[in-house]
């Protein structure tokens, strides 16, 4: 009993203080950190049944806007990460925002701030299958990158409700190539909170909600050449209203060497009624946009300097597109940040970092183009408190 009061202990001290690993699955790699519980108390730890892991990054920001500079300190990340394993098959996951609402969505009953809280039963080497409140397994690397090291989303992605409550069966049929079919609701709330009541799209036409709303996604991830080459593809559809789905594809592909990792994602999204809202906020009027086609190319490149140095660079190329005015928006973005890890033992990093934006408009729409320019100086910890 002393001893778990000590661990909570730690826990508390950690939060009020200030996942190597991805958004999907019911782990990820966490690296080989010492815990806090295991410097501080001298507690060894004798199973995996329970990790606690605190992600948390901040920095002080400079953006610009229009020619007007802005600064403040700035909470990035603080999400609370628990997870572990019982014996060979069971095993579970939650991770929470401890800087976003509780209150519960009108459909899932969870609220916004919980990402992922799922069970995971391994039947054996090849077949797992994971319910509960996940992340989508769509493809591609930025989206399934822990959120606390992405300084700048692309704009599809950082429209995309993407944690939701369903199913995931993973199939492994030979080692390296996992696929994994994944049936989630496609909306946190209710049609109508979704929406809106007596919601129209911008023809006028009424919308009305699924008797089913629910998405289906088939996702393969590969890994060749000992991990060298790896992909994280996947396709899916899923239903917006009555008479309304969408598609889309996720095409991620990855290279790792010794000091040099480099990916490239396509990420497609073709939606019979605008999911993502940037046409329809875009563009104004009353009703959401029909026909909407989003396109977004995202490239990171990491390099590694030496003396616990990275350099890593990202650029982003997206547009926006609806069946009567063709492709009517673009979005270029680049990001460039010098890291520093003081520590071997820990996931702790200092940053300096870029993030530029810059939108332009075909002449039909008259919508002026503009550009955003952020710095930031700050520290990302991935703290292993037990």
């Amino acid at each position: 009993m002393k001893k778990l009061f000590s661990i909570l202990a730690i826990s508390a001290m950690s939060v009020m203080a200030l996942a190597q690993g991805g958004n999907t699955g019911t782990g990820g790699s966490d690296g080989n950190y010492e815990s806090l519980a295991a410097r501080v108390l001298n507690l060894e730890k004798k199973t995996e049944g329970f990790n606690l892991f605190l992600n948390y990054a901040a920095s002080y920001q400079m953006s610009e806007a229009d020619g007007d500079w802005t600064s403040a300190f700035r909470a990035k990340q603080l999400r609370l990460e628990i997870k572990g394993q019982f014996g060979e098959h069971l095993s579970y996951r939650l991770r929470h925002r401890l800087n976003r609402s509780n209150v519960a969505m009108s459909e899932e009953n969870f609220a916004k701030a919980t990402d992922i809280m799922m069970l995971g039963w391994k039947f054996n080497d090849k077949f797992t299958l994971m319910a509960g409140k996940m992340c989508q397994f769509w493809g591609g690397f930025e989206f399934d990158e822990n959120p606390m090291y992405i300084y700048q989303y692309s704009d599809m992605l950082d429209c995309l409700d993407n944690f939701l409550p369903g199913v995931a069966l993973s199939v492994t049929p030979v080692p390296n190539q996992e696929f994994v079919l994944n049936v989630t609701n496609s909306y946190s709330g209710k049609f109508a909170s979704e929406y809106g009541e007596g919601a129209v799209t911008a023809a006028g036409n009424l919308l009305q909600a699924s008797d089913h709303p629910l998405s289906y996604i088939f996702n393969w991830n590969g890994n060749f050449a000992d991990g060298m080459f790896a992909t994280r593809w996947a396709v899916g559809t899923y239903t917006q209203a009555k008479n309304y789905r969408a598609n889309m594809v996720y095409l991620g592909q990855c290279l790792t060497l010794p000091k040099f990792q480099w990916y490239f994602d396509y990420m497609g999204s073709f939606e019979g009624l605008d999911r993502l809202r940037i046409a329809t906020g875009e563009l104004g009027g009353v009703g959401y946009q029909t026909h909407v086609r989003y396109n977004s190319f995202v490239t990171k490149m990491r390099f590694d300097l030496g003396d616990g140095f990275q350099l890593m660079l990202k650029g982003m190329y997206e547009t926006t597109g609806t069946k009567d005015l063709g492709k009517f928006r673009t979005a270029l973005g680049y990001v460039g940040s010098l890291e520093y890890y003081p520590l071997k033992d820990q996931d702790l990093r200092f940053f300096l970092a870029y993030v530029g934006r810059k939108y332009s408009y075909k002449d039909a729409v008259n919508i002026p183009g503009y550009s955003t320019n952020r710095i930031e100086l700050g520290f990302m910890f991935r703290i292993k408190a037990y």
